[in-house]
């Protein structure tokens, strides 16, 4: 295998990888841990600790996500042939990328909206009070938000990876 298909592969797996992380996490916040927590410990304090610390974790997580995968994805794109530049409509292969890199960039004001906006915490007597509940209660829609949006742009890459192969098998 030569060296350049190594580094593209090298490169791929990566692009994948922090695709899974991120994605992947939204999807087991959001249909497995928050309601299995929600079930098991109701909806006081302890779920909110529990969920905080899973957030805090994953929080790092999708940083590291977002920059990986920018990084990435623009190297990937430089091998495709109808690739015509960054938010480029020229052919269907970029108005599917750009399209895609637009909901990219969606996922990833949401992402910083739930963590910097509502990650600060509410003040008052109670721990679950009333601001705290609605702050939670967006945060999740927040979070339900970014799995559709992640779910779109694995769409959107399926699309963009059967444009760029030529030739359909089918």
């Amino acid at each position: 295998m030569a060296s350049k298909q190594i580094v593209f592969a090298l490169i791929t797996f990566l692009h994948d990888l922090f695709t899974v992380i991120w994605i992947g996490g939204l999807f087991s916040l959001v249909v497995v841990v928050a309601p299995a927590a929600r079930g098991a410990l109701g909806m006081g304090p302890e779920t909110k600790k529990l969920m905080a610390a899973i957030q805090k974790r994953l929080s790092t997580l999708v940083y590291l996500s977002i920059v990986v995968l920018a990084i990435t994805g623009l190297l990937m794109s430089k091998r495709v042939t109808a690739f015509q530049g960054l938010l480029s409509f020229a052919n269907t292969y970029s108005t599917v990328l750009s399209i895609k890199h637009l909901v990219y960039l969606a996922m990833i004001a949401v992402a910083l909206v739930r963590s910097l906006a509502l990650g600060r915490k509410v003040s008052g007597p109670s721990v679950m009070g009333p601001a705290a509940a609605k702050q939670e209660k967006a945060k999740m829609a927040l979070s339900v938000l970014n799995l559709a949006l992640g779910i779109v742009t694995l769409l959107l890459s399926g699309f963009a990876a059967a444009l760029s192969a030529g030739k359909p098998p089918l």
